[in-house]
């Protein structure tokens, strides 16, 4: 148990004790990575909530994860869970929402935060495919939260383009402010190159919204033999539609086949790379920044998305919370070796991290460096007027 927590780090952060503090040289290493933003600007585009069906919550969660006949995916969601702060399952749903509210209403950490709806998966007819869906948080249960931190938390919903009534869905969703929709195609099972979902790009287009699409392998959800839906030139289809396109994570994971050389297989994050340069000097292409500094991501194409500073203009960050709170899941160590943090860095994020997990994601992504001394820039933690978050 002991090697456990160690792995998983605090039950709860110290930022939300009574009295607790940061170092003085820990809050001086905050001051600086923070200076140069705008912290009413910033944003956090990439948050998740989850859940047990607790607290009328709507929320639901496969039984392969609440069983130790399926060990992985049950350390999986105790880890998911202790990091959002549950302690008690018949009040799951409200502590991992309260935990999340309370990190993003602290005052020593800036800006929103746009928290993710995610949808059933479904099957080609449009039809729920309640065998294969790991997860789901409704988006009424995403704007409760939201509503109750005004200001602070943003909602973002998550419509299945099969759906019979997915154009329906989408202005509803629209009329109720929002403003961004979150896929995970390789989980959730739609295919971002379908023709099925043409209808649902013309109207993302029509009504300007955003799509936050996951692009790479996916690790923590269930995918199964659907990962080709993450590689991110299946992209290209909302792309050529017109749809603003946020690409999660730069496609950091995995391999795919490259559509434009059938046969071959190149990495997702190099998939990315050219649709970046395909779309150069356009606005509907982005990548977020979410997860990028995880251990299971490569330390180098950390490095290349720092110094291709021509990029910035069009990278924006996100957490992918609870992950940061998750201590095994950031190697310092490894970033550091990678020449991306200094050695000095390291005592002082460590100390961030037991403080105030959020706002130690947020740090380290200002801290990394690349070899010319490139950082990101700091419109990449801003809300960015292209893309209309709320």
């Amino acid at each position: 148990m002991a090697a456990w927590n160690r792995a998983l780090g605090p039950a709860e952060p110290a930022a939300l004790r009574a009295g607790a503090s940061l170092s003085v040289g820990a809050r001086a290493f905050v001051e600086a990575a923070l200076s140069g933003l705008d912290r009413e600007r910033v944003l956090d585009h990439h948050a998740h909530l989850a859940g047990l069906g607790s607290n009328a919550s709507g929320c639901e969660l496969s039984g392969e994860h609440l069983s130790w006949l399926h060990p992985w995916k049950r350390l999986q969601t105790l880890a998911y869970m202790r990091a959002g702060g549950v302690s008690d399952a018949r009040q799951a749903d409200q502590q991992f929402a309260d935990r999340l509210r309370a990190l993003v209403e602290h005052p020593d950490y800036p800006g929103r935060t746009l928290v993710l709806a995610f949808e059933r998966a479904h099957h080609p007819d449009g039809s729920i495919d309640a065998e294969r869906s790991e997860f789901h948080v409704p988006l009424a249960w995403v704007q409760r939260q939201s509503r109750s931190s005004p200001g602070r938390m943003l909602t973002a919903a998550s419509i299945h383009p099969y759906r019979k009534d997915a154009l329906a869905a989408l202005a509803a969703a629209h009329a109720q402010g929002v403003r961004v929709v979150k896929w995970l195609p390789n989980s959730m099972g739609m295919d971002p190159a379908d023709p099925r979902c043409d209808a649902f790009y013309g109207e993302l287009a029509r009504l300007d919204m955003s799509l936050l699409s996951h692009a790479g392998e996916e690790q923590a959800v269930d995918a199964a033999d659907r990962q080709e839906y993450g590689n991110p030139l299946r992209l290209r289809r909302p792309l050529q539609a017109g749809v603003r396109v946020i690409v999660a994570h730069c496609a950091t994971l995995g391999e795919f086949e490259d559509l434009d050389h059938p046969g071959m297989r190149r990495s997702g994050f190099e998939l990315f790379a050219r649709l970046m340069g395909e779309q150069a000097g356009g606005t509907r292409l982005w990548g977020d920044l979410s997860a990028i500094t995880l251990r299971n991501r490569d330390p180098l194409v950390v490095r290349e998305l720092v110094e291709r500073t021509e990029w910035h203009d069009r990278l924006v960050h996100g957490s992918d919370w609870p992950l940061p709170a998750i201590r095994v899941m950031t190697d310092l160590e490894g970033l550091q070796a990678a020449g991306l943090l200094q050695a000095g860095d390291l005592p002082l994020l460590r100390e961030l991290y037991a403080y105030h997990p959020l706002l130690f994601d947020l740090v380290l992504k200002r801290s990394l460096r690349g070899r010319s001394g490139q950082r990101f820039a700091d419109a990449v933690f801003h809300a960015r007027p292209e893309i209309q978050a709320w």
